[in-house]
């Protein structure tokens, strides 16, 4: 797996804080800092995710793939599944995710909690990379609700 991450540079008046990340799989991500009145010198302008929040973006990402995976693998009828992540970070450098919590909505026709709460326990558990590895510094919580389709 490889990535590319470059700085967009300065714009405008300001030395913006922009930068662009060229996946191998060749797609674009853009990243960009808080624009803080208090902090001009920092040049984040607030027109994309911040960096971490990406980290927590893929993080989602990649435990509702695992679910949704495992759930299919299962033969359940599985018809959708959102993750809404919430999370606290250290108060100093550097700043490392230190609480996690993720609330999974999973829907279906006749799926079974149980199902769904093995899947989430699996995922987290062996097939997550990014909640295996965020979990050294972060203590991660889980709850879901399965809604029918």
């Amino acid at each position: 797996m490889e990535c590319t991450v470059s700085w967009t540079g300065a714009t405008g008046a300001r030395s913006g804080m922009g930068f662009i990340a060229e996946t191998g799989s060749g797609h674009v991500l853009v990243m960009d800092g808080a624009a803080d009145p208090a902090k001009p010198e920092n040049g984040g302008q607030n027109l994309a995710p911040r960096p971490m929040e990406t980290v927590l973006a893929g993080t989602g990402g990649c435990t509702a793939y695992d679910v949704v995976l495992i759930l299919k693998r299962g033969r359940h009828d599985v018809r959708g599944c959102s993750v809404k992540l919430t999370s606290e970070r250290a108060p100093a450098d550097p700043k490392v995710f230190t609480k996690i919590h993720m609330h999974f909505t999973v829907t279906g026709r006749g799926l079974p909690e149980l199902a769904v709460e093995r899947a989430i326990a699996m995922s987290h558990e062996k097939y997550c990379s990014a909640t295996i590895m965020l979990g050294k510094t972060a203590d991660i919580t889980t709850s879901f609700e399965v809604q029918a389709a």
